[in-house]
């Protein structure tokens, strides 16, 4: 949803974490007082709702939200998690009674696609008293750990549904962090997936008569639902891209692992000014009948602007807008969030539409955003508002305001412009400066906006919070006219007849032309050009986001919260020498992106430019970190591997994949290109984009889903690459049959799931049920492990797909320990603890024999080092995997560490409802 303003920069980004390593002052919830004289004053000076509603729209506004999530994932994924809570922990809370009426229990959203959305109106008091709550409880904590579950506001899932993404479509979420709605998108971005490619590989497997897998029920049903359209270009794979954006970097990386769990090659997440997103260069083509190149550049399909805003409509969750809301918040954000949509629309292709939305209630961010943008951009004839009121019938809402008054800082409502030019004139700009004539409905503009199909919802109309959304489709090229000048930043304009006149009253020689050119420079001074010809857009918005004492944020009212903790900045140079001065006014939440992209940097021999000039990486085995004030580290470059590359080939050889997977997409991230530890795989729109602005200074933060990471192995013939769970998916149906273990029963997955590291070696692959023979003669190395859809009470109703690691003696699913005991709840309905039996061979191997004769048994010697070797495999596989995989569900050290800091401010999504805070610990 749109993201309440703290102080950033322009963007929807933040600038500062916490200050000194503090932690942020909790507010207690029970001692703010929801009320607030001149919020409530404007809103029903407005009139939002008819006056028979004034009473219930306020008391809605003072009760706590519902509790609200979303099931995530391809429907393949989701709809068998929705399914256990409707047939497993639904039917238990109903039967709960209090004070003698049952409870309400979860109920799914009306209007949301395949009742994927949920949310629960039952007080804390009543969840607190009853186990059935207690175990749904844990059922939502579980699957959130491992993906499959978000946490999100319901009306924060609006804005995607409307926009409309179709598989293929290339799609840019400008102000993405924390990854709600991104998520969304980029499911979408895949819709049907799944079904296309399971379709194709049977196909080819059937042509080349090698055995073929089971689908399920629902994958059987998408295959119906793609035969007659779809993306179906690239083998099935959707051939679409998402590039979500965050201005703030720290943000940026919590972005980055809140997507990880959705394990699309599709998505690209970049740290850029939202205001000023620069142009994506596409593969340049020739000119027909030779010459130069001509150069080409990325317009989207989709364009969502889910801009930073005052969030007055998030107060149900966020009681500190009772207490700080101010008429200036919405002010001071008005030119901001117009030249996001402005930005928005000038990148967008022409019939492509963009999803304007706030989390605000005010007209100033909404309806007056809207009007001024299409202005800007020609008026109705080359953008135009969609009427959705037939879409998602379900909703209630209401139309958008075409008359509005506006509230300045001082509390003083004025209906039109024209009152505030008169109280100017009269007695000054005193609380009046930062008001525009664009942002009241009276404003001349050339022609009339059809604000009515603007969408408005209220939180007493379904029991939600407040929002604002509106669908503008661009219907022809469009050439922005600037802004207007602001009167008091620009001096009086000097006439040509003011210049000569004064040249002339100034003693000068007569015959010395060039001295008067001197004399009329200083009266005017001519205007510089700061940059270099040739310098990208890119480079120059780098320069003017580097440390500079000149530069100044765009302040904004600040949550409580992180006020004590951003009171006192500690300075450092670019030497990492610390400065105990407080940072200087404005420069404290300044947007820092340093040190920019090597081939961001200006021309160096310019004295405006030398101070701001990265100094160059640090040689490889240095300790030091290149940090900048905001801790922001040198990104390395994308770099894709040549498919005759040594170890690529060993991996085709080995994991025996179909030559119809694409060779060509796989990347590493390091200077060298090399392989050294993890392999990476994007899509082909992925690939291109990188490789045209690698040197464009672009800061591009994340591309790619983890495919293979390397693997210290026991043999020269086992391949050290093993596969991740995050990128199988992709995978899987390409992986030739000699890496391929079968499982059908539920006795033998729960095996695997509670035992890690069963043995094989002697008897031990006997109790592995029906995949015990395979397991013991498939070769060492990583297996994909396919759970086949069955008949009957012990089988599976839908196909899985595991990765597997047969080791010298023993076997382990490569999970780390949430996701199995996710799996153990979601399957068996039981909290097992799990068996680690690499520790009892190490334990026993540990310990001293004395009747062993070392000497007179070198073969007893050698079945111990293999043991060793065989134990310190298994431990090395569960360090790489928990460092592999962790992070991939949006747990692990890594995450923690880049996201302290950025999680004091307040985004709509970050805010748990005050009545679900203490149940449920969601860790997004």
């Amino acid at each position: 949803m749109g993201k309440r303003g703290g102080k950033r920069g322009r963007g929807g980004g933040r600038g500062g974490g916490r200050g000194g390593g503090q932690r942020s002052i909790r507010t207690d919830y029970s001692e703010v007082l929801k009320a607030n004289a001149q919020y409530e004053q404007y809103y029903n000076e407005l009139r939002l709702v008819e006056e028979t509603e004034k009473e219930e729209f306020w008391t809605a506004l003072r009760r706590d939200l519902p509790n609200s999530f979303r099931f995530t994932g391809s429907k393949g994924q989701a709809l068998p998690v929705q399914q256990l809570l409707k047939d497993r922990y639904i039917p238990e809370i109903i039967s709960i009674e209090h004070n003698g009426e049952l409870v309400n229990p979860p109920n799914a959203i009306p209007w949301f696609p395949d009742q994927l959305a949920w949310q629960m109106t039952t007080p804390k008091s009543v969840v607190r008293k009853f186990p059935p709550f207690a175990s749904f409880q844990k059922f939502l904590v579980s699957e959130t750990s491992v993906g499959n579950i978000s946490r999100q506001e319901v009306v924060s899932m609006i804005p995607p549904l409307l926009l409309d993404v179709k598989p293929g479509m290339t799609v840019l979420d400008l102000c993405a962090a924390p990854g709600s709605k991104a998520a969304q998108l980029i499911e979408m971005v895949h819709g049907g997936e799944e079904a296309r490619t399971r379709k194709l590989v049977r196909k080819m497997k059937m042509d080349q008569r090698r055995e073929v897998s089971p689908d399920g029920r629902l994958a059987e049903e998408q295959m119906e639902e793609e035969e007659q359209s779809g993306d179906w270009s690239d083998y099935g794979r959707t051939t679409g891209l998402l590039i979500a954006n965050d201005a703030d970097y720290k943000r940026a990386h919590m972005l980055v692992h809140q997507m990880k769990r959705l394990n699309s090659p599709n998505l690209i997440v970049t740290n850029h000014d939202a205001t000023m997103y620069p142009s994506i260069k596409l593969a340049s083509e020739p000119i027909r009948g030779g010459g130069e190149t001509r150069n080409k550049y990325l317009k989207f399909d989709r364009i969502l602007a889910d801009v930073p805003c005052s969030g007055d409509g998030t107060c149900r969750k966020n009681v500190n807008v009772w207490k700080d809301w101010s008429p200036g918040n919405a002010i001071g954000l008005f030119s901001t969030q117009v030249r996001i949509l402005v930005r928005a629309l000038q990148m967008l292709k022409v019939g492509g539409r963009v999803v304007y939305s706030t989390c605000s209630m005010n007209p100033v961010e909404n309806e007056a955003v809207i009007a001024t943008a299409i202005d800007r951009c020609g008026g109705m004839s080359k953008v135009d508002i969609i009427d959705c009121s037939s879409a998602l019938p379900r909703l209630k809402r209401r139309q958008g305001l075409s008359d509005w008054k506006v509230m300045d800082k001082q509390g003083r409502i004025w209906p039109s412009w024209q009152a505030v030019e008169e109280e100017k004139a009269k007695n000054g700009e005193e609380g009046l400066a930062k008001l525009s004539g664009f942002m009241f409905p009276s404003i001349k503009r050339e022609e009339a906006v059809p604000l009515d199909r603007c969408m408005r919802v209220y939180g007493h109309l379904q029991d939600t919070g407040a929002f604002f959304i509106t669908v503008l489709e661009k219907k022809s090229e469009i050439k922005t006219r600037p802004e207007a000048e602001s009167k008091k930043a620009e001096p009086e304009p000097t006439s040509i007849m003011d210049v000569v006149k004064e040249i002339e009253a100034k003693p000068t020689n007569g015959s010395d032309p060039l001295q008067k050119i001197e004399v009329a420079d200083n009266i005017v001074p001519p205007q510089t050009n700061d940059y270099a010809e040739g310098v990208s857009a890119a480079a120059r918005q780098n320069k003017e986001n580097a440390p500079s004492t000149s530069t100044t944020a765009v302040k904004r009212e600040h949550d409580a919260e992180t006020d004590a903790a951003m009171s006192i900045k500690r300075l450092k140079t670019r030497d990492e020498v610390e400065v105990g001065d407080a940072a200087p006014q404005g420069d404290e939440d300044r947007q820092v992106h340093w040190p920019p992209p090597p081939a961001a940097q200006l021309d160096a021999s310019r004295p405006e430019t030398q101070i701001s000039l990265p100094s160059p990486p640090p040689p490889l085995g240095n300790n030091q970190k290149q940090l900048n004030k905001n801790r922001q580290p040198y990104e390395e470059p994308f770099k894709y591997i040549d498919p005759n590359q040594e170890d690529l080939q060993s991996i085709y050889e080995f994991y025996d994949l179909s030559p119809t997977f694409p060779r060509d997409r796989f990347m590493v991230r390091n200077a060298l290109g090399h392989p050294s530890k993890t392999i990476y795989y994007t899509s082909a729109l992925a690939r291109s984009i990188l490789n045209a602005n690698a040197s464009s200074g672009i800061k591009f933060v994340h591309c790619g889903v983890k495919m293979f990471v390397k693997q210290d192995v026991q043999s020269a013939e086992v391949c050290r690459w093993r596969t991740q769970s995050e990128g199988l998916a992709v995978l899987e149906a390409w992986v030739g049959e000699k890496r391929v273990v079968r499982l059908w029963k539920r006795s033998t997955l729960r095996t695997l799931l509670v035992e890690m590291f069963p043995k094989v070696d002697g008897e031990g692959w006997k109790d592995l049920g029906e995949i015990g023979e395979r397991v013991r003669d498939v070769g060492m190395g990583c297996c994909v492990l396919r759970i086949e859809k069955g008949e009957g009470e012990g089988s599976f109703g839908e196909r899985m797909v595991l990765p597997l690691w047969r080791s010298l003696h023993s076997l382990n699913l490569m999970l780390p320990k949430e996701d199995r005991k996710a799996m153990l709840l979601r399957l068996f309905n039981e909290d097992t603890p799990l068996m680690d039996h690499s520790k009892d061979r190490f334990h026993k191997n540990s310990i001293p024999q004395p009747n062993a004769n070392f000497k007179d048994e070198p073969n007893d010697i050698k079945n111990e080092e293999e043991l060793n070797a065989d134990v310190k495999d298994e431990i090395a596989i569960k360090e790489e995997d928990k460092e592999g995989n962790v992070a991939a569900a949006g747990f692990g050290e890594d995450v923690e560490r880049i996201e302290d800091g950025a999680g004091d401010e307040v985004r709509e999504d970050d805010v748990l409802p005050n009545s679900f805070k203490e149940e449920v610990d969601y860790a997004v």
